[in-house]
């Protein structure tokens, strides 16, 4: 048996026990798949009584104040992050909803607030991430943009001496599969203490706490809103597909790869924990690194699953002429109507 023979035999077992297992739509299943899915990521503690957030520096931008701060997360660990509030929150009036944004691999959290690498105001263009989290801003939401762990400032010694570009992944991966954790566990954990962070922000409304992440950062989005009920909706930028057709078909970052994982779930099965709260995803179709028909059929099996917990509306897409990128308007709009109103008004409260 070629090997080629071997690896397709792998994930035929994997996708037959799986298919006997059925989607995860009862309560039963859905239970034990996030059970299983948050042992697989690896087991992170309670935060503790880690420091007070921190407040580093405010500027005035055009249409928002950025701020940047700096949280506790997990195990001594701090996070960076910056904070877009929209011109004029007042936190006396009416609290604003607000959206954690997530980067992908680039060079950070930098990279989605219109800064250069070093700090600086961005002169040139935006790249694949488009400022995205300057755009949630100027629709009105507290947009709070989480330096993942790996990137920009938080990356090895020996990575930032490389370069902006390179990330801490690989090292990062691998030390932590060696003590049975990995890098997505770690970036959920810690997203997930982003989103205390904004339910403690005197302007957010607690209830109204979304999530939108690109690539690397669609994975983070997708799996913390999958395991934390907080997240009202979510957005997922150039990541949903199938893994066998994505991180399996080609080399990716193994900050992508969850052992054991295939077995148990495909990644339709994983994001359709959000059910029934409510989900849109973005794809270009162009994308060469999440390509478009896993893409299409990932979005079917959601749809199914959706249908299966009697939320058929909450899933929406949007396939756009593009590649791996954020698009943006369609998904602004939608954020815009499923923010708008009070959570028990809401499908998928």
């Amino acid at each position: 048996m070629k090997l080629e023979q071997y690896l397709d035999a792998l994930k035929q077992e994997a996708a037959e026990k799986r298919e006997a297992r059925g989607l995860p739509v009862t309560d039963e299943a859905r239970d034990r798949l996030i059970e299983t899915f948050g042992r697989l990521l690896g087991e992170f503690p309670e935060a503790g009584d880690d420091p007070k957030p921190q407040l580093l520096e405010r500027v005035a931008c055009d249409g928002y104040t950025r701020e940047l701060v700096e949280i506790g997360t997990v195990e001594g660990l701090r996070m960076r992050a910056y904070v877009l509030v929209p011109a004029g929150a007042d936190s006396e009036a009416a609290r604003l909803p607000a959206v954690i944004a997530l980067h992908g691999h680039g060079y950070g959290a930098r990279e989605i607030v219109g800064l250069e690498p070093d700090g600086r105001e961005r002169a040139g263009a935006a790249g694949l991430h488009k400022d995205f989290a300057v755009s949630l801003a100027r629709q009105g939401f507290v947009a709070i943009a989480p330096e993942l762990a790996g990137f920009g400032d938080r990356r090895l010694a020996e990575d930032i001496a490389q370069g902006p570009g390179q990330s801490s992944c690989f090292r990062l991966a691998v030390h932590l599969l060696m003590i049975g954790r990995t890098v997505a566990g770690l970036r959920v954990r810690e997203t997930r203490s982003a989103i205390d962070y904004a339910q403690s922000r005197a302007e957010v409304d607690p209830t109204r706490i979304s999530i939108m992440g690109i690539s690397g950062g669609g994975l983070v989005a997708g799996f913390a809103a999958a395991l934390d009920p907080r997240v009202r909706c979510a957005v997922v930028s150039g990541y949903a597909s199938l893994f066998e057709e994505s991180i399996l078909d080609r080399n990716h970052c193994l900050d992508n790869y969850i052992p054991g994982l295939l077995p148990e779930a495909e990644m339709p099965d994983l994001l359709g924990l959000i059910a029934p709260r409510s989900l849109f995803l973005e794809s270009g179709d162009t994308d060469r690194v999440f390509p478009r028909e896993p893409a299409l059929k990932a979005y079917e099996q959601l749809k199914r699953i959706y249908a299966d917990v009697g939320a058929v509306d909450a899933v929406q897409a949007d396939f756009f002429e593009g590649g791996h990128e954020i698009h943006g308007e369609p998904a602004y709009a939608w954020l815009r109507e499923q923010l708008a109103a009070s959570p028990d008004t809401k499908r998928g409260a």
